[in-house]
């Protein structure tokens, strides 16, 4: 994903209300802009982070500009959620996901069959079942490079594991795949200490057959890319 303007840089001062961040630039000048993150941001949202900020040149916009990525002590973090699946989605039209290659049609925001809500992708060829996917993204890190998901509790998570255990027992495929957004992550994991009910469910869902998949993240000021595949452990 080149991103064209180069992210711009600044200073983050506080983020507040969910959705909002103050950041200083680099010209000294105070900007307050669109947080694209509903979690908790833990360890990412330190004031006085360096960051990195997109601009919009359309005028409708409240906020012109997006909060992108906060550089920590372990890492770049990639806080823009929506980042996640158009990062996936170019990877899978790319065929470099080797776990999910050979598919003739992939489409995106696909109903959850007898259920409300979408999946991430579909999956679809005619000499094999439907693959559905999920995508998380993943920016909670640790020292030790172990990073984990959620970073706050998330009954729609719960749902959406749940969602995929489903789609096996019907003999279809389900993946849960996370984008990691943290370079400083080598390892995946749900976060039992944030949220037990999250990990108890992804290891149901583990020994029922979902597949459960991490990819790393390239992360520059003028390009995003999914990266190698990281060791998940439930």
């Amino acid at each position: 994903m080149l991103l064209d303007p180069p992210l711009a840089v600044g200073t983050l001062r506080r983020r507040y209300k969910r959705f909002l961040a103050d950041v200083e630039t680099v010209e000294g000048k105070t900007v307050t802009m669109h947080c694209p993150n509903t979690g908790a941001m833990l360890g990412c949202s330190e004031p006085g982070s360096r960051v990195w900020y997109s601009v919009s040149d359309n005028p409708q916009r409240k906020y012109r500009h997006t909060l992108e990525v906060v550089l920590t002590p372990l890492g770049r973090v990639g806080v823009n959620t929506a980042r996640a699946n158009a990062l996936v989605a170019e990877a899978l039209e790319a065929g470099s996901v080797s776990e999910l290659i050979g598919y003739a049609t992939i489409k995106r925001e696909a109903r959850i069959p007898n259920e409300t809500g979408r999946f991430d992708f579909l999956l679809r060829s005619p000499d094999r079942p439907d693959c559905y996917v999920e995508v998380k993204n993943l920016t909670l890190g640790y020292a030790d490079g172990t990073g984990a998901f959620p970073d706050t509790q998330s009954e729609r998570a719960v749902r959406h594991v749940q969602a995929l255990m489903a789609r096996v027992s019907e003999g279809q495929r389900a993946v849960l795949l996370y984008c990691v957004q943290h370079t400083g992550i080598t390892v995946a994991t749900p976060a039992d200490d944030i949220y037990p009910v999250y990990g108890e469910t992804l290891r149901e869902a583990a020994r029922s057959g979902v597949e459960i998949l991490a990819r790393s993240c390239r992360i520059e000021r003028d390009e995003i890319s999914l990266g190698h595949a990281l060791v998940v452990k439930v």
